[in-house]
């Protein structure tokens, strides 16, 4: 992962807990209603992909004791993961796009309901993305993917001062780009193409050329609308869109979108497939239903959007009727470290990255609520155009006094915590009981980033080699880690 110039190792703030009594008068563990559903708290643990599923998207037991894992702490909500909207194959990642997956769906909501004794809501993610493949050999590469074309062979004989390869026999050029060093194929070979040798090739949704890129706001809202109406069936609380990070909707969304067919360039046509989504799964799944979305406040690259983007944008989301705004930063492939070959682009280890999930290894900010003014300025702007949508702030966010301050100065209505919540599925269960001395704190190293990074089932280090002898445990596939912390027995 990218980390800032001269980095500063910072250290886990230390901090008091609450009593049981002094939790019970704090902000954080008041009600709060999202759209037609009440939480009992504003705690939230916000979707994390744990790399679970089985290769065509269904849930598994291993999912089931994940999610069942994380109830049993009763926070105010849990997003699940990251789920497909289209029946293709992702991997080991949840799918919702047929109703062939609403059972299994329907298993996991029950289990958070069951493991929570009914204190915690359940909303499912939903995404679209676009195709992403994975950085070839480069023998592969030119005897495979490149398209050659003419204005290959002329840049050839202009670079090597040889008019010969504009008659050459098709292997011969193939033969000697693949023989060919970097300095002559940056001049053969247009940006494009140099990615997809480099990094793998990638869809982006300003490629028009393309039919299916260019049918997508045609084809998207009704897609979506769909999922959300299984996830409904399933029994889910509500549905989140995923606008954010690297993915197809939050591309609609970046500054770098400049399709010329009204849904790119200026913020208001940008902004317009987003909205189209929303409003097609609101006519399907009605008002009485909640509908949130989880969007970035900065994309953290060169020519993207940036907060007065993501102001823009919140205020829009809250007019048109999102029942909440979950405000995320960065997680972007334009910036992204080139993969191994065999490998594909993994959209967190660039700048954008980083500050997605920050770590301790960091600039003098630090690492601790690091995003929060971002979410900040996004919830005046949504109050003072007149909406009451509740924001949710994250990143970095891991103890008490941090969270309840953020409540109190208004910054945000609802705290979100990934990694804290990771290391201790049980930590907002503790504080409110006054027995916060008894959570296990997360030291913010990423290494649940770097499992992900891998596509390897996350854990966290905390606990995943705790007890391995304790009986019936379930562990990963090399049966080096424990899938789920210890119980605790408070």
């Amino acid at each position: 992962m990218w980390h800032p110039e001269n980095p500063v190792r910072h250290v886990i703030p230390e901090t008091r807990w609450p009593t049981a009594e002094e939790a019970d008068r704090s902000l954080l563990f008041t009600p709060v209603n999202v759209g037609s559903v009440k939480l009992e708290s504003r705690t939230w643990v916000p979707a994390m992909v744990p790399w679970r599923a089985t290769e065509d998207g269904s849930v598994t037991s291993n999912i089931i004791e994940w999610y069942g894992r994380f109830a049993s702490g009763r926070p105010g909500a849990i997003v699940v993961e990251a789920t497909g909207v289209r029946d293709i194959a992702s991997g080991p990642l949840l799918r919702i796009g047929d109703d062939r997956f609403i059972p299994g769906l329907r298993n996991l909501v029950e289990t958070v309901k069951r493991e929570s004794s009914g204190h915690t809501r359940l909303f499912i993610q939903i995404i679209d993305f676009l195709s992403v493949r994975r950085r070839p050999l480069k023998e592969k590469y030119f005897a495979r993917f490149l398209e050659l074309k003419q204005h290959h062979r002329a840049a050839l004989a202009e670079a090597t001062s040889d008019t010969n390869w504009l008659e050459a026999n098709e292997a011969d050029i193939r033969t000697c780009l693949n023989d060919a060093p970097d300095e002559l194929l940056d001049r053969v070979l247009d940006e494009r193409e140099l990615e997809s040798l480099r990094f793998g090739y990638r869809e982006r949704v300003t490629d028009m050329d393309l039919p299916h890129i260019r049918e997508l706001p045609g084809v998207l809202p009704e897609i979506f609308a769909a999922a959300a109406v299984r996830a409904r069936e399933a029994g889910f609380d509500g549905v989140e869109l995923h606008y954010a990070h690297a993915y197809t909707m939050a591309s609609f969304l970046s500054a770098k979108n400049n399709r010329p067919d009204g849904y790119g360039g200026v913020r208001e046509n940008r902004v317009r497939l987003p909205l189209e989504v929303y409003r097609a799964v609101r006519e399907r799944i009605g008002r009485d239903y909640t509908v949130g979305v989880r969007f970035l406040s900065d994309e953290v690259i060169e020519a993207g959007s940036h907060l007065e983007d993501a102001v823009y944008f919140g205020v829009e989301f809250a007019r048109a009727g999102f029942d909440y705004l979950s405000v995320s930063k960065g997680g972007k492939f334009d910036d992204a470290k080139q993969p191994k070959v065999g490998q594909a682009v993994y959209p967190y280890t660039g700048r954008s990255g980083y500050e997605c999930m920050p770590t301790v290894l960091s600039d003098e900010r630090g690492p601790f609520g690091r995003n929060v003014p971002l979410a900040a300025a996004i919830k005046r702007s949504v109050n003072r155009a007149g909406f009451a949508t509740p924001v949710i702030t994250s990143g970095g966010i891991a103890t008490f006094e941090q969270a309840e301050a953020i409540l109190r100065n208004g910054e945000a209505d609802i705290i979100a915590a990934a990694r804290q919540s990771l290391a201790d599925p049980d930590w907002f269960l503790k504080i409110q009981l006054g027995r916060g001395d008894e959570i296990r704190r997360c030291v913010f190293t990423n290494y649940c980033e770097g499992l992900d990074q891998m596509h390897k089932q996350v854990t966290c280090k905390l606990w995943d080699r705790v007890n391995l002898d304790e009986p019936e445990i379930t562990v990963s596939e090399d049966g080096r880690r424990r899938l789920v912390p210890p119980l605790w027995r408070g």
